[in-house]
């Protein structure tokens, strides 16, 4: 086992675990580590606790020391410096007529680097460009290619929720999600209802995936046949998922029918693995393909 503490480089960035040493440090603070990309500043956000090495993917670095004032002095003028590079890297870009759309700067810590996030259609050739923005910041440059999720992320917004994005706000990293969690929670399948700002399928349709899971699996389907505590039996015409009812259609005596609503306590009926409803028009399958299609490839863009 490993004494590490965890820490973010963005505020809603991926936490990297790091070797404290003796250094009493608590959440909240910034600390000054080495990574792949050179010395930077972090805040902690996990405090100190033990992890199994055995299932890290690469050795644990001890932090430098705990930030002081000069650092964090530092990383502030470092924030202005990345604003000043942004508007400079957009001014080349238009001088090259290059079709990328710039969405980030960023100095390291140690000013040993600039890095430029953009995204893009396809491939860029911006090596004149790369020349041009060395010449004028006489540093490191990296323009780094993102895709549309990561692009939402940095940038953030409001969802159709009225909240800020989730993605933005709280999610480290971005998790699967499938056109079959929409119609587990029995949401329309027209993409423009299930895709998010950055036109991929909304991360909220995982939030409540497995509640869902749990509560369509004590529920009959659509079209079965089940008894009540009473006696009666009916078809089942619809199911309220979150207040766990169901409607029946009961035949009575003289042949008349009537619809009556039951809680699933006051049924009687063996749980069938829930089935879904896949009549779908060809104009939206379409649509649904080709949004699958794009989830796949920007989960691809992402690894």
């Amino acid at each position: 086992m490993k004494e590490v503490i965890g820490v973010r480089f963005r505020t809603n960035g991926k936490i990297y675990f790091f070797d404290p040493l003796n250094y009493l440090i608590e959440v909240g603070r910034s600390v000054i580590v080495e990574t792949a990309r050179g010395i930077e500043l972090g805040k902690v956000v996990l405090g100190r606790r033990e992890i199994d090495e055995g299932k890290m993917s690469s050795p644990v670095k001890p932090i430098i020391r705990i930030a002081n004032e000069k650092d964090l002095k530092t990383a502030e003028e470092n924030k202005i410096k990345s604003m000043k590079a942004y508007e400079v890297c957009l001014e080349k870009i238009a001088k090259h007529g290059l079709t990328m759309k710039l969405i980030d700067a960023e100095y390291t810590f140690d000013n040993n680097k600039v890095l430029f996030y953009f995204t893009a259609d396809g491939r860029i050739d911006f090596r004149e460009l790369v020349k041009d923005l060395a010449s004028v910041f006489r540093t490191r440059i990296e323009l780094r290619q993102i895709g549309v999720r990561d692009e939402t992320k940095i940038v953030g917004g409001i969802g159709m929720c009225g909240r800020e994005l989730c993605c933005n706000k709280h999610l480290s990293e971005f998790v699967p999600v499938s056109i079959k969690m929409a119609k587990e929670q029995n949401l329309s399948l027209n993409p423009t209802k299930i895709s998010g700002v950055c036109g991929r399928l909304m991360c909220c349709l995982n939030h409540e995936q497995k509640t869902y899971e749990y509560l369509n699996d004590r529920l009959p389907n659509v079209g079965d046949v089940v008894k009540t505590v009473d006696g009666k039996k009916g078809e089942v015409i619809s199911v309220n998922v979150l207040r766990q009812k169901v409607k029946l259609i009961i035949t009575l005596e003289d042949d008349t029918k009537e619809i009556e609503e039951y809680k699933i306590e006051e049924l009687k009926f063996k749980p069938n693995k829930r089935r879904h409803d896949d009549k779908v028009s060809d104009e939206e399958l379409k649509k649904l393909e080709a949004l699958e299609l794009k989830e796949g490839k920007s989960r691809l863009d992402e690894e």
